[in-house]
């Protein structure tokens, strides 16, 4: 399945932050429970970085009181694209630790968030339609 077919889910978690935001509307940003990461993006709508509530959260014990969204964010970004295959993408979050993954688009415009949770669902419900599948072929029942 590719990523594009979970558009609803990971557009709804889409929250993007500009650049020149203030640490404070990054932290509203961030204060929703399902949102897990911010996009920050530069002139143009593209992706320049990505802000996790984990990335506050060292702030605040850095104490760095004139700390920019630029500091805090991470600029390696670790992105899957529609095209892309979930399985791909939950193994890309696996081997790298994240919880969650911008969707980026063409020019890397951010489309949606993967989230682990929702990536682990989907491919656990496939399993099951799969083994569905199977054991009714194996009984004779067919498809």
């Amino acid at each position: 399945m590719r990523i594009e077919k979970l558009y609803p889910m990971t557009s709804a978690r889409l929250m993007v932050i500009d650049l020149a935001a203030t640490l404070q509307t990054a932290a509203l940003t961030l204060s929703n429970p399902q949102i897990g990461l911010a996009v920050v993006s530069e002139e143009g709508g593209k992706a320049a970085g990505v802000l996790s509530k984990s990335d506050l959260i060292r702030h605040l014990t850095d104490r760095e009181p004139n700390t920019s969204i630029e500091t805090l964010m991470s600029r390696n970004i670790i992105s899957c694209s529609p095209v892309d295959e979930l399985q791909a993408a939950w193994q890309v979050m696996v081997e790298n630790r994240i919880q969650n993954m911008p969707v980026l688009g063409v020019d890397a415009k951010p489309l949606g968030v993967l989230d682990i949770r929702d990536a682990l669902k989907v491919l656990f419900e496939q399993e099951q339609l799969q083994e569905h599948m199977l054991a009714n072929y194996i009984a004779g029942i067919g498809y």
